[in-house]
């Protein structure tokens, strides 16, 4: 440890001349100076042990770390695994009595409305139906072991989808593939990821989907060293409005099969307006059967939705309306020949079973390293922040760093087994939370109904028609639309964030969603550095009878501080904003010390020297409360000095209060506290800073009533015409 002098502090020393200081101060106030019978203010410099700063270099860190991790025995590798794989701590502990029960129920319902979202989610990602199965199917698998969230459900997720389907599009297009056929357009055959054969459109729809999976696992699991601070500026109004952006541009994508339309698909910059004029364009083509039958569907999921939401605390659990729907439109497709007699699309045949794993194409990897970032990005963000909020709620704790693993794994193993990326799914997160799950073996539940699915039930679904596909989809996204109506009260208490909220969704929805996330983080960093580079600024007031400072402006009843002003700076003082805290300190205190000094020097210039004086001021100290400080930089060093040498020139000191020990050190290191009275410039706090301020005059006065009366009379007569 070193010595070092931070200042004084101001301590009454007797009890007894407490009473008759606060009598002076308070007369002290209403008066222009100070009287000459007020007593001045006892003070006692002394000097704080400051704590060594600990600095590992890069060297130490390193064999610190390695010390650690070959630091191997019985317990360290128990303790590794069961921080790897949380489910090993829980699951012992597990109590069947109280919690197998809730996790039952829970996981039978969320397995039922999976089923219908599995499949309408994979027309989203352009990939066939099966493939959304095995998804939900193997992530919450993996998501059980590694998750620190008893609520989160990871399965497909309508965003991510809408991603998906656009990078494969893209690819698909590159590739030569007709959207409508799938046949080739040109004679360059992709042979499929394993490399057995040629590959059909769905053969290459799915390898690139699970090539851009492993990407995005590899991305998360490499944030947990390297790319975490990403998410930090994924703030909640930009995810909002992201989420709604996102979901305008997947009720777009799916119009065309509540209509049976067969309109080509638009990718890129204005996909949303060029897809909204085709669906005008070839509206006479609109496919009755289809439209009948989504005007039908949507007439009884969205009331019943409607009453679930209504009465969803009454309710032991909500009615599951959308398989109903899908289970009844199936069966009357299949009777009715839906397909044959109005040419009404439909789902096809869909396999039973697992396929053999395969390796992704690495192939694809350069042209899906961009696609796969802010897949990544937004799929690890939904699932801590729903990890986050449920942890709160439940009072449980969650591990940030944990999550991104899990949620990494779950994207990179499973795309071994034919699954397109996932993150928490919010629908069925929120109906796992509120149908009473306990613990993640409620997603085991899902996971075997699911696997019902896929060994048995999946080829009943043949009939299924994809304009129910598209409404099961519209119907999911109520969640993002809804925030629109919350904008109001968002911009009564924040109008930037309100501002960042718009310029997300409308990005992510006329441009492409993509660009839409970087022009939000982008706009939302510019909001951030706006905050800084004009902050707020007061000068302070004192609160009658306490050692309380406030704004002026904000609070009644403040009495003003003869002869000091005090100011107030609510951000670091750093390059951005030092031109625009002159001005605001200029003009708050009412005082320019640049201005005075060159009318001064002109003055001095026009006439005799002897004939000018510095100009008469109604203050005599500035002190600025540094407390909203965090840090300071070279500039904004800079700017102090410069402002303590402009004001001392026209005989007015400057103090600085509430500064933390980092700004302290960074004060010492750049030389501010050089000099005959450096040491007594920085305070902790406004009021001992007010109180020397008052000493300080009071002996200044003193010394000159000294000087003066050693003065002859003609001398004080000759000053008193100067």
């Amino acid at each position: 440890s070193h010595m070092l002098s931070h200042g004084p502090f101001v301590m009454e020393m007797l009890a007894k001349k407490r009473g008759n200081q606060k009598k002076s101060q308070k007369e002290f106030y209403v008066q222009s100076s100070l009287t000459p019978g007020e007593p001045p203010v006892d003070f006692m410099h002394i000097k704080l042990e400051e704590n060594e700063p600990i600095d590992f270099g890069t060297k130490d860190f390193i064999l610190k770390k390695a010390r650690e991790v070959c630091k191997c025995n019985h317990q360290t590798i128990i303790t590794f695994f069961c921080q790897l794989f949380p489910v090993l701590d829980w699951l012992p502990r597990y109590n069947i009595k109280m919690q197998l029960l809730g996790d039952v129920i829970s996981g039978l319902l969320v397995g039922i409305v999976a089923i219908p979202q599995s499949i309408s989610y994979s027309l989203l990602a352009n990939q066939d139906p099966i493939y959304g199965i095995y998804t939900n199917f193997f992530c919450s698998i993996i998501y059980v072991a590694m998750a620190t969230s008893r609520h989160n459900f990871v399965g497909s997720f309508g965003v991510l989808c809408l991603m998906i389907g656009q990078s494969v599009n893209r690819h698909l297009q590159l590739a030569g593939y007709d959207d409508n056929t799938g046949s080739l357009l040109v004679g360059n055959a992709t042979s499929s990821s394993n490399g057995t054969g040629t590959c059909d459109r769905s053969c290459y729809a799915i390898t690139v989907a699970l090539s851009l999976s492993f990407l995005v696992g590899l991305y998360q699991v490499q944030m947990f060293t390297t790319l975490g601070f990403v998410s930090v500026y994924l703030s909640e109004p930009l995810l909002s409005g992201f989420v709604a952006g996102s979901s305008l541009t997947i009720i777009t994508s799916q119009m065309k099969y509540l209509l049976g339309l067969n309109i080509p698909r638009h990718e890129g910059v204005g996909s949303f307006i060029l897809t909204w004029v085709d669906l005008f364009r070839y509206i006479q083509n609109t496919n009755i059967c289809d439209l009948v039958t989504s005007l039908v569907a949507l007439a009884i999921i969205i009331p019943v939705k409607m009453i679930n939401d209504r009465y969803k605390d009454k309710m032991k659990a909500p009615f599951p309306i959308e398989l109903l729907v899908v289970i009844i439109a199936t069966v009357v497709s299949y009777y009715l020949n839906f397909e044959e007699r109005y040419k009404s699309s439909v789902c096809g045949a869909i396999p039973t079973g697992f396929r053999k794993p395969t390796l992704p194409d690495t192939k694809l990897f350069s042209s899906l390293a961009v696609d796969a970032l802010p897949i990544a990005i937004i799929g690890f963000a939904m699932t801590v922040s729903l990890a986050e909020i449920f942890g709160k709620k439940h009072g449980y704790a969650v591990h940030a760093n944990q999550e991104m693993i899990a949620i990494g794994m779950c994207n990179l193993v499973p795309s071994f087994f034919y699954c397109f990326a996932s993150s928490a799914a919010l629908t069925k997160t929120l109906l796992k939370e509120s149908t009473g799950t306990q613990t993640q073996l409620s997603s085991l539940v899902t996971s075997l109904v699911l696997l019902l699915v896929l060994l048995w039930i999946a080829p009943l679904f043949y009939s299924l028609q994809t304009a129910i596909l598209g409404v099961v989809t519209i119907v999911n996204l109520r969640g993002g639309l809804r925030t629109f109506g919350e904008t109001p009260r968002m911009w009564q208490l924040s109008k930037l964030d309100t501002v960042v909220w718009w310029t997300t969704m409308l990005a992510s929805t006329l441009i492409t969603t993509e660009i839409g996330l970087l022009v939000g983080v982008c706009f939302a960093l510019l909001c951030v550095i706006f905050r800084t580079q004009r902050p707020r600024a007061a000068v302070l007031g004192k609160v009658s009878n306490t050692e309380i400072y406030e704004d002026q402006s904000a609070y009644r009843q403040l009495s003003s501080i003869a002869n000091i002003k005090i100011f107030r700076f609510e951000s670091s003082l750093y390059y951005a904003n030092k031109d625009y805290f002159k001005t605001a300190l200029y003009q708050k205190t009412g005082v320019n010390p640049v201005l005075l000094a060159a009318r001064h020097h002109r003055k001095r210039v026009e006439k005799s020297p002897t004939g000018i004086r510095l100009p008469s001021l109604d203050m005599h100290t500035l002190i600025i409360d540094c407390g909203a400080m965090q840090f300071i930089d070279t500039t904004g060093l800079s700017v102090l000095k410069e402002t303590r040498h402009d004001y001392q020139e026209l005989g007015v000191q400057v103090l600085l209060a509430n500064c933390n020990p980092l700004l302290r050190r960074r004060l010492r290191d750049g030389g501010w506290a050089a000099g005959a009275h450096g040491g007594q410039l920085a305070f902790h706090s406004v009021h001992q800073a007010v109180q020397f301020a008052q000493q300080w005059y009071h002996e200044q006065r003193e010394s000159k009533e000294r000087r003066d009366a050693a003065l002859d009379p003609e001398d004080l007569s000759v000053q008193a015409s100067l």
